[in-house]
């Protein structure tokens, strides 16, 4: 089931994002075609030190260790929805294959498990962005409540995602 969101202005007209609850965990779909050339889209997937700059829900995100194409990542965070908060805290070992795809899993943090996937691909009005991932909280999350929050924070951040990548390449930045 496909969700509506509100874009932000600027953000891909066809932005699109999936949630589906599997047990106890959740799978996400996102795609979304962005006015942008890849070394701009590159640069902002990559910028990880400054993700909490305009990923909402996300209040730090800092490159603990850089290795060739591995990269260690920290994040920190809080998902909301409605009266509900759910503190989130992960660290990444993410595989870089510059230009192309970009694959993350979580290797600490209060996530039972976490993994994605970012996928570039060129598009004729622009790049073709997917992120495929799989998450699953160390922390119960209510049924309804739970797949509604995830959902509302995938949506949020993926769309505030694409809209700095085609900020960015308005600005020439």
């Amino acid at each position: 089931m496909l969700a509506s969101l509100v874009v932000p202005a600027g953000a891909a007209d066809d932005l699109s994002v999936d949630v589906q609850r599997n047990g106890a965990g959740f799978a996400i779909r996102a795609a979304a075609t962005v006015a942008a050339p890849v070394a701009t889209v590159w640069e902002v997937l990559t910028d990880y030190d400054h993700l909490a700059g305009f990923i909402p829900g996300l209040s730090s995100s800092s490159v603990q260790l850089r290795a060739a194409n591995r990269v260690l990542v920290e994040q920190k965070g809080e998902a909301r929805f409605l009266i509900f908060s759910f503190p989130m805290e992960v660290r990444l070992e993410v595989l870089e294959s510059p230009s192309d795809s970009i694959v993350s899993r979580g290797v600490g943090g209060n996530l039972k498990r976490m993994t994605g996937r970012y996928d570039l691909n060129s598009a004729r009005d622009g790049i073709l962005l997917r992120y495929s991932g799989e998450l699953e909280p160390d922390f119960e999350l209510p049924p309804i409540i739970g797949t509604l929050a995830v959902r509302s924070m995938a949506e949020q951040q993926f769309a505030a995602l694409v809209a700095e990548i085609e900020r960015r390449a308005a600005s020439g930045k």
